[in-house]
């Protein structure tokens, strides 16, 4: 599959802001800007698809977000984009999970019997807590009581087998805290995946150097690796040129960057 043309990149996202909105001297600004950029950009040996990404239509929504008025996105407004931290995080559990099996089965190999004990009595007892525990954690839902909820299973299961109760509590200490902080890591990875910028949203956290003075109500340029962009700030005082800026927000055809500090 062939890269689409710059005219055909530009013709189908002016055809899209028009039919989204967008004010007509808006529009032939940001046509003017979208082709010289992509032209930029392909002089430089880069594909227009690396450029718009793999949904044209999201592109185009990105560039029309600041003329058609909502909410521009930010590095403190992730909600729209996915979390690439899934895949790691699932592959964490899974791996977590076959080192819990692997201990119990380990332990019901290893430890000793004692014939003596009551295997019924234990039975019961690690069973009926982990029921317990598993309907608390239902009820709270804090991912706190369900660690525990294993471990107890886990020694339910050596007590069927009649190892000793040393092992058994043992097991179930071992299993509850190993189990505790590997749920703790997955709800943790859950919150604070790093987010998939997709489009020209994909700009946000990446340097640049200011190459025409930037300022609040001054449109400047910055250069970003081999790209040159139109470039705004919410700071108060103008950027010179040469000064290390990174991107806070992608504003229609223009970044918003600030200083490095």
């Amino acid at each position: 599959m062939t890269d689409p043309t710059i005219d055909q990149v530009v013709d189908q996202c002016r055809a899209y802001w028009l039919a989204s909105g967008v004010p007509q001297d808006a529009t032939d600004d940001m046509t003017a800007e979208l082709r010289a950029h992509l032209g930029e950009a392909v002089s430089a040996g880069k594909s227009i698809d690396a450029v718009t990404g793999p949904n044209l239509e999201s592109f185009a929504e990105e560039w029309a977000q600041a003329s058609k008025g909502p909410a521009p996105t930010t590095v403190n407004n992730p909600a729209p984009y996915p979390r690439e931290s899934d895949s790691r995080t699932t592959g964490g559990l899974w791996w977590g999970l076959a080192v819990i099996v692997t201990l119990v089965i380990a332990a019901a190999v290893l430890a000793p019997r004692d014939e003596s004990i009551d295997e019924g009595q234990w039975v019961a007892v690690w069973l009926v807590g982990a029921a317990v525990l598993a309907i608390g954690e239902m009820l709270t839902a804090g991912f706190f009581l369900l660690p525990f909820a294993a471990g107890a299973a886990s020694a339910g299961i050596l007590a069927l087998l009649s190892v000793s109760v040393a092992a058994q509590i043992t097991t179930f200490v071992v299993v509850s805290v190993l189990a505790l902080w590997l749920l703790q890591r997955f709800a943790k990875g859950d919150i604070e995946g790093e987010l998939i910028a997709v489009g020209a949203a994909r700009y946000i956290g990446s340097a640049a150097v200011v190459t025409e003075p930037v300022g609040r109500l001054q449109t400047g340029r910055v250069k970003m690796g081999t790209e040159d962009w139109r470039a705004t700030t919410n700071a108060t005082t103008v950027i010179p040129a040469g000064t290390e800026v990174k991107v806070v927000e992608v504003r229609g055809a223009r970044l918003v960057v600030e200083v490095v500090n």
